[in-house]
């Protein structure tokens, strides 16, 4: 693996590592739910997913009608 890929990696262990503990201080220390935690994980997942489909609409639409006006 190249040194690139050993930062990028490394990276995203970093990140999700943060993120895992701002999650456990919220539960611990200031007293929010964990079904409250849930609900708003599910909810950001949703929110992603339809992001992605919106832009992947919009790259089809955008493919579409660059193919249709005969551009290459």
């Amino acid at each position: 693996m190249s040194r690139q890929g050993r930062r990028f990696f490394r990276t995203i262990l970093v990140g999700t590592a943060a993120l895992a503990a701002l999650v456990w201080m919220a539960v611990d220390q200031f007293g929010v739910a964990r079904e409250e935690m849930l609900q708003l994980l599910f909810v950001t997942a949703a929110t992603v997913g339809l992001v992605i489909l919106v832009a992947a609409g919009v790259a089809g639409l955008w493919i579409g009608l660059r193919k249709l006006w005969g551009r290459p």
